[in-house]
């Protein structure tokens, strides 16, 4: 509350009424670093998608499904209001803003933590001849006492061996780009594209692999804004003898405000609104090109991803293994189960880090979508009942995401009817044949079907892109009902992506099966198809065998034999035999 009543002073003293904290930094990123955690810092809810709205009578938070009763259980309901948005591509919050915010009134942010297309539609609900929007403050500063700066971790420079193409030859293209498009200057902000680019990863913001920077094209020249202290001399010097200038991170405003001639493009999406606000020429709204151009994944980068997914099986055969051993005889707390999957993972070749929180959800957790074991409240694993693991990791070679559900005793015939049901989705949706052209959003019905069949659903999206040695999270592709430009990209060959369909039961139980698979052509002309590249078996224990076809049967044997074939060499004798049993035929 003690921080609630401090912002509201900073309001009253400049004459703010609305304050808005989103979850995003000056890249708009899906992860940040601590110094733009502010929304999380002032709530105590730390689901990764969420906006906070505060007044001086009302302190509200807005989120979508995924995070409902992760909100429910960390905000302070004495302080805070929960509004429930429909869906994630939702903002709620402007709705809320266009009633609320009366003639005179004004509304204030931090101008660098929203995108400017986010700003357009705030100032196209509300009626802004009759509010103010201030943008120019960032008033956690005044009250956040031990907040944390910039982050300042070394960058690494990433071979050719692994990306599979030069700096060089990228940022050739990226100047080709500008010429097609008639731009003169041209800006990226979004940093998993910047460090594709560049063939750089750093560890600025957690699990992805990133770098806090901005790029920059003008008039045939190459910027870089980066925090002195974070190259080495000699990838400095390496990205110099690539043409590129190296300028302070904190400079670019100062430095597109000189810019005053020729046309400026940058995504609005990406770009922050004060940035777009010190540009000074015209200006051309244009999506990333490294934004498709990272997606679709070179044969080099494919190459080294089959090789990551089968350190990745191997890591989590050996963690499983240890999980069900400890069982036997004792108790693990979730916290410490996702501490053990690290230690497998760490002994790994090109080990970087996970690619996200590891969910491990024991019995009713599992229902939370998002949900995150904490070292002090995490549920104790026991020989009894149901667990649904969510993990991936950050090699040099790859970046993996893979879910499985572990029944310790005999599934009841409702969890069993419900995972024979997201299998069923799940196989659908890897086998699906579709014509070049075909978006996220007309798949996506493939991976429900049999849940609708039975007047059930789940609340999330069912995949999404998969980066090389970068976001876990990635653009532009993906699947999902609702009308975003994620789900409306076509799909392109080497393209990688996450097949997820679930079902939760709150209280009781959460299901989720999830693969990568790589976006191919077909042997059909004109038509793509997709391979499954994760190597774990699927669990047929749980299964309803009469709920599913018979090409489903032949998919699921026809994936565990590959992933035996693919893993056994690579493990001892036991593991070996533990593996076999897994991946018998049904």
């Amino acid at each position: 509350m003690n921080k609630v009543a401090l912002l509201r002073d900073q309001m009253k003293s400049h004459g703010i009424d609305f304050w808005i904290i989103p979850s995003s930094d000056p890249h708009q990123s899906e992860y940040v670093s601590s110094k733009w955690q502010g929304r999380a810092w002032i709530s105590g809810f730390t689901g990764s998608a969420g906006t906070v709205v505060i007044t001086q009578d009302h302190a509200g938070l807005w989120t979508d499904s995924r995070y409902f009763i992760q909100a429910d259980q960390q905000l302070d309901q004495s302080i805070w209001s929960l509004h429930k948005m429909v869906d994630s591509s939702s903002q709620g919050y402007i709705d809320w803003l266009a009633e609320q915010a009366k003639e005179g009134q004004t509304i204030g942010f931090n101008g660098f933590t929203f995108s400017a297309k986010a700003i357009q539609s705030l100032k196209n609900k509300l009626n802004v001849s009759k509010v103010e929007v201030k943008a120019d403050l960032d008033l956690l500063d005044d009250i956040w006492e031990d907040r944390p700066g910039l982050p300042m971790a070394e960058v690494i420079d990433l071979s050719v061996e692994f990306t599979g193409e030069s700096r060089e030859s990228k940022l050739g293209k990226i100047k080709n780009f500008a010429q097609e498009q008639g731009l003169d200057h041209y800006l990226l902000s979004s940093l998993d594209d910047i460090a594709w680019l560049l063939n750089i990863r750093s560890r600025d913001i957690a699990f992805n692999p990133v770098v806090l920077a901005y790029f920059l094209y003008s008039q045939g020249q190459f910027e870089l804004f980066i925090s002195d202290g974070k190259l080495s001399d000699d990838l400095k010097t390496d990205l110099e003898s690539a043409d590129l200038s190296i300028r302070d991170y904190n400079s670019l405003v100062d430095r597109i405000a000189q810019i005053d001639q020729g046309t400026f493009g940058l995504n609005v999406s990406t770009a922050s609104f004060n940035v777009y606000q010190s540009i000074q020429t015209k200006i051309k709204a244009v999506s990333d090109y490294t934004a498709l151009a990272k997606a679709i994944k070179n044969e080099t980068e494919v190459g080294h991803i089959r090789h990551a997914m089968k350190k990745d099986g191997v890591a989590l055969i050996r963690a499983i293994m240890e999980l069900e051993e400890t069982v036997k005889t004792n108790t693990i707390s979730e916290y410490e189960f996702a501490r053990v999957i690290i230690k497998h993972r760490a002994a790994q070749e090109h080990y970087f880090g996970e690619s996200f929180d590891a969910i491990v959800g024991y019995k009713g957790n599992g229902a939370i979508v998002h949900y995150k074991p904490e070292k002090d409240t995490a549920a104790q694993i026991e020989n009894d009942g149901w667990l649904l693991l969510d993990c991936g990791a950050q090699y040099f070679d790859g970046t993996t995401d893979i879910t499985r559900c572990f029944s310790f005793t005999a599934a009841t015939e409702e969890q069993k009817e419900a995972y024979t049901l997201v299998l069923k989705g799940h196989i659908s949706l890897a086998m699906a044949r579709f014509p070049k052209g075909t978006v996220g959003r007309q798949l996506d019905i493939l991976a429900r079907q049999a849940l609708w069949n039975h007047g059930k659903d789940y609340g999330h999206g069912t995949g999404h892109g998969v980066g090389f040695f970068l976001n876990v999270h990635e653009n532009p592709q993906g699947f999902a009902a609702a009308r975003s430009p994620r789900n409306e990209t076509p799909f392109e060959a080497g393209m990688l992506t996450s097949n997820e369909p679930g079902y939760y039961l709150e209280n009781e139980f959460g299901i989720r099966i999830e693969n990568l698979v790589l976006c191919k052509q077909s042997e059909f002309d004109g038509f793509l198809d997709f391979e499954t590249v994760t190597l774990f078996p699927i669990d047929t224990a749980m299964i309803q065998y009469q709920l599913l076809t018979r090409s489903e049967v032949a998919w699921l044997n026809s994936y565990n034999q590959k992933v035996y074939e693919e893993l056994s060499p690579l493990v001892d004798e036991k593991e070996r035999l533990w593996l076999e049993n897994r991946c018998k035929a049904i």
